[in-house]
């Protein structure tokens, strides 16, 4: 499939670099809108005037190409899609992974920075048609089941097996009908964890109304199945057995029901200590103390936040559930941060947030940063409990190679809000006896139109640019050579690697403008010496480049790979790092994670698999050869790894390459590797040594 998208969306960790990537490759005006939204370096709190300078090149580009510009905290990302974007039969790019408005008709996609620049430049994205899996709902969700429940428990079924990975999950049966559009759309946009590519839903009247209400009733169009329709497989669901889950550390698939949690705590607590603090290098943490004499399980923060717990629904329920009660004066806390304004504004007028603060919640913003790790961070050892999308490695905002562990667990905002009521102690809804009143959600698009720049249409070629002193231009990315000769400068043995761990989140994201300065925080997390042991990389290719001269390591590698029998040539082989990891890439679309590496000096990753398409495609579009090996054993951090005639291999598709592993002590093993399938594009790219290079280039 070649696509085409109606609108594309990003926020203020990515929007600079997709339109520096599209400016450098002839950016004239925005084909479509693009809305440019302020929801993560939003607070502006690390990087003195960084972030707000950020801001201000949006608002510019907004003028000068025609973009919609939304200012900092009047919504999250997804909020503001599903308010102002979304329609039935459309299609959205936006470069977060939890791009999603399925629930609404409309089929998102999360994407790495390369493939929105592509569609600003009027390219397609490339896609090779995907399964679809149906997810029959039936039955009825009890009272005090919330939609993360539901997500939760879809989550912890198919992501391990990877049931839906790069498929498409379409929602169908009569269980649709009992959701509520806002119930719908926080379920829909925890499908990213599942690795799905994208997701859609029957609409019906509670989406015609949703419509309505948001002042879009021509984007309202019935979408639904065949009377007769064929899919790939089905995951079936009967509400009414949904229990409120949590997601333990640190992944959004490590579910139990809390009844089962309650039941076998130390055994649960236990196993997850032990999970966490093999993953985690530099500081562990301890769990079990978190298990009380009485058999409680104690909590020490909660979140209920974005595009998962921010909703009006969600919060709603909360107030409901604390209204006349109290979240106690002990080490407890829970703050709440709505979607978006209009939201925080209706929740106003009802009075429910005058429910939640005499109840001793704290109204922060609209805010992202508690699902990424900058809001409300958490004391060293404390354990956090949040309605938002993701609680990978340091999710909540903590150092451990400064010697700081905090962990978060994923809840639905009722049973965070029972455990609130009940002091911190562990606690579902459904153990509580709550009136819920589900009142209607009356939307003041004023709030908007009063804020919102809208230039769609209307570019403006003559305004000019404004840039900070952060904002810099991509550097300057080598095209392939006819071989190749990568250092493995990072090992990873784990199951899994997320984006999280290629380029931490947090406060590091306030450098994201600036390529060359937020690379060096690549891997600094997970593997702290990757940066130094790449630059070394990087410096002998600049001074091959420079003056001709190979470093005597790298002819040490030349010289054993002679006397295997290869001809070599220094002049034509670039020199690069590499990384191996088993399956990296879960999480997060932010091209970052990719780019750093390419920035470093890398050419390549090795893997047995990649976790997501997206990641894939970002190390495509970085000109890094997505290489896969079946016998990862085979390479140990410390190997050079050669790939003779890597070019011709590329843009031919091979469907084998040979490679050549060369060991510190000289001895050369051969084994074979591939890319897996590449569209004429995508070689291309890549041999041209990243996306920017492929438009200068054709």
């Amino acid at each position: 499939m070649r696509l085409k998208f109606d609108s594309l969306a990003s926020h203020d960790i990515t929007y600079v670099g997709i339109i520096q990537t599209a400016r450098a490759s002839g950016l004239t005006e925005f084909p479509m809108p693009y809305l440019l939204t302020n929801c993560h370096n939003s607070l502006c709190a690390v990087g003195g005037t960084i972030n707000e300078d950020d801001h201000k090149f949006a608002l510019s580009a907004a003028h000068k190409f025609g973009g919609i510009y939304v200012p900092a905290n009047l919504g999250n990302i997804h909020s503001l899609n599903r308010e102002l974007m979304a329609g039935a039969g459309k299609m959205i790019l936006g470069s977060d992974s939890h791009t999603r408005y399925g629930a609404l008709g409309c089929m998102a996609v999360g994407e790495g920075g390369g493939e929105l620049a592509k569609q600003l430049l009027g390219r397609t994205y490339d896609f090779a048609r995907p399964e679809t899996i149906a997810v029959y709902l039936t039955g009825a969700p009890k009272p005090g089941v919330g939609p993360h429940d539901v997500a939760l428990s879809i989550v912890g079924a198919v992501y391990k097996n990877a049931y839906v990975k790069n498929k498409v999950m379409e929602f169908v049966g009569p269980g649709i009908h009992g959701l509520s559009a806002e119930y719908r759309n926080a379920i829909d946009v925890m499908t990213t964890e599942t690795t799905c590519w994208s997701s859609i839903w029957m609409t019906d009247d509670k989406i015609r109304a949703y419509y309505a209400n948001v002042g879009r009733p021509g984007d309202y169009h019935e979408v639904r199945p065949a009377d007769v329709a064929y899919y790939d497989g089905c995951v079936y669901i009967d509400l009414s057995t949904i229990e409120c889950t949590i997601a333990m550390p640190m992944h959004p698939s490590n579910t139990y029901t809390i009844r089962e949690l309650k039941e076998n705590a130390a055994d649960i607590l236990h196993d997850t200590e032990v999970a966490m603090n093999a993953q985690i290098k530099g500081a562990s943490f301890d769990l079990m103390s978190k298990l009380l004499p009485d058999g409680s399980i104690i909590t020490d923060q909660g979140e209920i936040a974005g595009c998962a717990g921010g909703t009006f629904d969600g919060i709603m329920a909360a107030a409901d559930i604390l209204r006349g009660r109290s979240t106690g004066n002990g080490a407890f806390s829970l703050s709440i941060y709505p979607g978006s304004m209009p939201a925080y504004a209706a929740l106003v007028r009802n009075g429910a947030v005058a429910d939640l603060v005499t109840a001793g919640v704290i109204m922060r913003e609209c805010f992202c940063g508690p699902c990424f790790g900058a809001g409300d961070c958490p004391a060293n050892g404390e354990f956090s409990i949040r309605h938002t999308t993701r609680n990978f490695p340091n999710r909540e905002g903590s150092k451990p190679d400064e010697g700081q562990m905090a962990a978060a667990a994923l809840m639905d905002s009722r049973s965070i809000a029972a455990t609130a009521a009940n002091g911190g102690k562990l606690t579902a809804a459904t153990e509580l006896d709550v009136e819920y009143t589900e009142p209607v959600y009356e939307f003041d698009g004023g709030i908007y139109e009063k804020r919102v720049y809208n230039g769609w249409g209307n570019p403006e070629p003559e305004h000019e640019l404004k840039f900070g002193p952060n904002i810099k231009d991509w550097p300057a990315m080598p095209s392939m050579s006819d071989d190749m000769l990568v250092k493995i400068c990072s090992y990873i043995d784990d199951p899994v690697t997320t984006t999280d761990e290629l380029i931490p989140s947090g406060e590091t994201s306030s450098y994201r403008s600036n390529p060359e300065r937020l690379s060096e925080f690549a891997l600094f997390k997970r593997d702290p010496e990757y940066v130094g042991r790449s630059k070394v990389m990087r410096a002998y290719d600049r001074e091959r480049i420079a003056s001709g001269k190979v470093a005597d390591e790298v002819l040490a590698v030349y010289d054993a790979l002679r006397k295997f029998g290869l001809e070599i040539d220094p002049a034509g082989t670039n020199i690069g790092s590499t990384i191996f990891a088993n399956m990296p890439g879960d999480g997060s679309a932010r091209e970052q994670a990719a780019s750093c590496q390419r920035v470093m000096g890398a050419s390549a990753n090795f893997a047995k698999q990649y976790a997501t398409k997206r990641y894939r495609s970002n190390c495509i579009n970085w000109g890094m050869v997505p290489f896969l090996v079946n016998y990862p054993e085979l390479l140990e951090l410390g190997d050079y790894i050669f790939v003779p005639d890597i070019r011709n291999a590329v843009l031919e598709n091979r469907e084998e390459i040979r490679a050549y592993c060369v060991k510190p002590d000289g001895r050369v093993l051969p084994f074979i590797t591939t890319t897996g399938p590449l569209t004429r594009d995508e070689r291309q790219i890549i041999a041209d040594g990243c996306l920017i290079n492929y438009y200068k280039y054709h």
